[in-house]
């Protein structure tokens, strides 16, 4: 039609962004609701007080009630996603997650289209596949693990990360700096950014834990005050549970952050002649990786477990989120490519 304007690739791109924001957004109230309605249902008054509404429901307490499934305990983590509790809310958020996901990849996938070249060569790039490879490694561990208690928290955070990075890092397409033309920067990149989206669990289930040793820690001392306490937290893993599989994710993730590293070396080289030369993001990148191999090395000895070696994790993605924002904007270097003028 006269006087319409065709949308481009690019802004296509950004549509699909902020609808995934938008559905990340609809999710994350939904995971809430669902942890909210966890600690109403461990409520021991409120489940005194529950009775069969539904037509045909039977008295979980009777004698002809079905047998509960074998996930019913806390602890089992590792649960097939049929045997896991139907947790309506919960399947609301996942279900719109998963939504969020597909619309966020078709938005990288066409950012990538536009440029003629892989979409992470600038700040708003890199958040954009940073950002879907979180979600990407959270859904495919939901297939062997039963995380969905972690949902409002990396959803949370993806909204904050991907929607502050589309209104204050978005540039329109630009040709690549001359640097960046290698095949070092599809390796590299991409294996940084799968390290990060496998600390961001391991952040989000050690932040867990803390919270869930402090519940535990009060039950300890006052036993009586057990059941009326914790909310939420009582249907999820032991702390303990938690800090084991932080640390599996933390060591899949330092083996690629360790790739990171080396490969940004020779990169380095190839572009610069030299394989290290103390830019800003090279010492942050290494401060990550003496982090977290402080952590893995703390944890083994065995005299760094609990909230010491939780808090070791939280630090370590916390310096990543730092690396990722406050070192490629406000420092200057050679790797200075964050597109924002």
């Amino acid at each position: 039609m006269p006087g319409t304007e065709t949308l481009s690739l690019d802004g296509i791109s950004l549509l699909l962004a902020w609808t995934a924001i938008a559905t990340y957004a609809l999710a994350f109230v939904a995971y809430t609701v669902d942890l909210a309605q966890r600690s109403a249902r461990t409520n021991p008054a409120l489940e005194q007080q529950r009775t069969p509404t539904l037509v045909g429901a039977v008295d979980q307490g009777s004698p002809n009630a079905p047998a509960l499934p074998a996930q019913a305990r806390p602890d089992d983590i590792h649960v097939p996603p049929a045997q896991r509790p139907r947790l309506l809310w919960a399947r609301i958020g996942t279900a719109l997650t998963v939504l969020a996901f597909l619309f966020q990849l078709a938005g990288t996938i066409a950012r990538g289209i536009a440029a003629e070249r892989v979409p992470w060569a600038n700040m708003y790039e890199f958040a954009l596949t940073g950002t879907v490879l979180i979600v990407a490694v959270y859904l495919l561990a939901l297939r062997r693990y039963d995380l969905r208690f972690l949902g409002a928290f990396l959803v949370g955070m993806i909204v904050l990360l991907l929607g502050g990075a589309t209104l204050s890092f978005y540039v329109e397409v630009v040709p690549l700096m001359d640097p960046l033309k290698s095949i070092w920067l599809v390796i590299h990149v991409f294996v940084a950014s799968l390290a990060t989206a496998l600390f961001a669990l391991a952040c989000g289930l050690s932040v867990t834990q803390l919270l869930q040793s402090r519940r535990e820690r009060r039950a300890s001392i006052s036993p009586e005050s057990a059941g009326q306490r914790g909310g939420f937290l009582r249907t999820l893993p032991s702390g303990e549970v938690l800090e084991t599989l932080a640390y599996r994710f933390v060591i899949v993730g330092f083996m690629f952050w360790t790739f990171t590293l080396i490969a940004g070396a020779i990169w380095a080289n190839d572009s610069w002649g030299r394989y290290w030369g103390f830019d800003t993001k090279e010492v942050w990148t290494f401060v990550i990786w003496v982090l977290y191999a402080g952590y893995i090395h703390a944890r083994a000895t065995r005299g760094w477990r609990g909230n010491r070696s939780a808090w070791l994790c939280i630090i370590g993605f916390a310096a990543v989120l730092f690396n990722f924002t406050v070192v490629n904007v406000y420092f200057p270097g050679l790797h200075s490519y964050s597109g924002l003028t």
